[in-house]
Formats: structure tokens, C-alpha cells, sequence
């Protein structure tokens, strides 16, 4: 049995992860602001992790075997948790996102051309820095703020780290508050055009519950370093949009859209697609997209 800290988990994926956990016969031990209790039989902490001595006030004289940090996004909170969480863990695993490959604020494609990106694509110590807050949209801030926090963690170790670098996460009909994959269904079950690129590329995916098995599995190993996570079989958005309407019994109208303009959630104008193969190496065993897909349309579905 192990002595796990979640820090959120407190929904989707994540509320996921802390059965998962529970379930497994580990002690699992949830902190966040208080917003929601978790599952009975997980201990619950209040406090804001941005708050630094807060935090250590919430977690007394506690220590951890693991800490799984589901909402890491800027490099505050990560020298937060740095600080804080030195000598108290043995292992620390932060949800990290496929968007730190993002070549729209890295200096060209990660890996070149359509070839999916491995994890040695980036270095986030040695990446060059996007600029600040204001210069950046939503989604490249989102981004830049993983990078950073990744970089935080890695340039001066305290524990024995892991970034998964997760693909886009779907399934769970309204667990999913990103609404990305229910844009397709209603639109497509509607009739309403789809908005694509030309040429889009494909890019990886990842079910909900395949990524907190994932998360689960990579605190009790031992490996470090980034770590991508996506199940087997990249696809692009006219995929996608053809495996919903198979679904549906409806087929899918699309409109394509300008070079650069702002298209459907999956619909990319860049390579986008992860190389899970380090993963599978060290012994976790995906599924394959086309698999799940047809289940997480039917969740999603009105």
C-alpha cells in the first residue's frame, strides 16, 4: 500500500484517478480549495496550492510515497509545489498536455513534417521562452505555462519527477466540461457544417478513463522524464467527424476554412500527433481509438 496525494482530482479524469487509487487499496489523500468533497474512503485537505504557507499548514508533518499533480499550469504553483513538497515525496507525477509540443509557440515543428512528436522533441529547461502574459492567446498561454512549470521542476530537482504529456482526453458524456467532442455530435446529428482546415493533420487521443489507468500505473513505477500519453491510432478531424456521423447515422458536412483561420477543436493546420512509444515500452498497454470512439460518441449524444 502506498501513500498517494492527488492535488485536484476533483473532476473528470481526475475524480477518475482517486477511485482508481482508492480502489487499489492505496491511503489517497485529496487536496484543493474546498470546491468539492471526494469520493468516501479519500482523505480531503483544504488549501489553495498557491498559497505556500497554506499549503504546509494543511499538510502538517505529512509525507507521501507519490503526489499526483492533476492542475500544475503556470511555473508559480510548480516552485510552490517544489518548495514545498521536498523531502515529503518520494515520487512526483504532474498531469502535463500534448499542447507543450505546440509549434505555434516553439520555434517550427517539434519533429518535422507529419511525423508524431517524441518526448525528446522538447527540452522545456532549454526551450526558448514565448512572451509573457498579453503577447500570448488562451490556448499558446496554456501551453507556455506547462512548459515553464515542466521547466521549474526539472532544472533543480527535489524527487524523482514524471510529465505526462497527455493527449486530448475524451469520453465521459458531461464529465467532459471541454464540450470539444459533443461540438461534433450536435453539429453533426443537427446537419450543421463543420468547419475544417484543407489539409488538416491528424492528432492523438486519449480516453478518460485510459489516462487516469495511465497516471495510476505511472505512480508506482520508476522511471522520470516526460512520458506521452495517447492510445494508438492518430487521427485527423475528418476522422474524427466520420466516426461520429457512423454512429450517429448521420453524414457529416464540412466547410473549409482560410490557411490559419479558426477552425473546429480538432482541426489542425500543423503536425499535431504524439509517438506513445515510449510508454508502451516501459509496459503500459493502450487501446486503440478506434475502439472507444464509438462508445464516447454515444455518451456525448443528446
Amino acid at each position: 500500500m502506498q501513500k498517494i496525494l492527488v492535488i485536484g482530482g476533483s473532476r473528470y479524469f481526475g475524480k477518475t484517478l482517486v477511485t482508481r487509487v482508492r480502489d487499489a487499496g492505496h491511503a489517497v489523500t485529496v487536496v484543493n480549495r474546498g470546491s468539492s468533497a471526494p469520493p468516501a474512503g479519500v482523505g480531503h485537505l483544504v488549501a489553495d496550492r498557491e498559497d505556500e504557507d497554506g499549503l504546509r499548514a494543511a499538510l502538517g508533518r505529512r509525507a507521501f510515497d507519490v503526489v499526483v499533480d492533476q492542475v500544475c499550469y503556470t511555473p508559480r504553483q510548480a516552485a510552490v509545489a517544489r518548495r514545498v513538497f521536498a523531502g515529503r515525496t518520494g515520487r512526483y507525477v504532474m498531469t502535463s498536455t500534448m499542447e507543450v509540443y505546440d509549434p505555434a509557440t516553439l520555434p517550427g515543428p517539434p519533429a518535422g513534417g507529419r511525423v508524431p512528436v517524441a518526448e525528446e522533441a522538447l527540452d522545456p529547461v532549454r526551450a526558448p521562452l514565448a512572451p509573457r502574459a498579453g503577447g500570448l492567446g488562451p490556448a499558446h498561454a496554456y501551453a507556455e505555462g506547462k512548459r515553464r512549470a515542466e521547466a521549474v521542476f526539472l532544472r533543480e530537482p527535489a524527487f524523482p519527477y514524471v510529465s505526462v504529456r497527455t493527449a486530448h482526453v475524451l469520453g465521459g458524456g458531461r464529465q467532459d466540461f471541454t464540450g470539444r467532442l459533443a461540438h461534433y455530435v450536435e453539429r453533426i446529428a443537427a446537419g450543421v457544417p463543420v468547419d475544417v482546415h484543407e489539409a488538416p493533420y491528424a492528432t492523438s487521443f486519449i480516453h478518460h478513463e485510459e489516462i487516469a489507468d495511465l497516471l495510476h500505473w505511472a505512480a508506482g513505477q520508476s522511471f522520470t522524464g516526460p512520458l506521452n500519453a495517447a492510445s494508438h491510432g492518430a487521427m485527423d478531424v475528418t476522422a474524427l467527424c466520420e466516426a461520429v456521423g457512423a454512429r450517429l447515422g448521420r453524414r457529416p458536412r464540412y466547410r473549409v476554412v482560410g490557411e490559419s483561420a479558426a477552425a473546429s477543436p480538432f482541426s489542425f493546420d500543423r503536425a499535431y500527433a504524439m509517438d506513445n512509444g515510449r510508454a508502451a515500452a516501459l509496459g503500459f498497454g493502450f487501446g486503440r481509438v478506434a475502439d472507444w470512439l464509438p462508445g464516447a460518441v454515444a455518451e456525448a449524444a443528446p
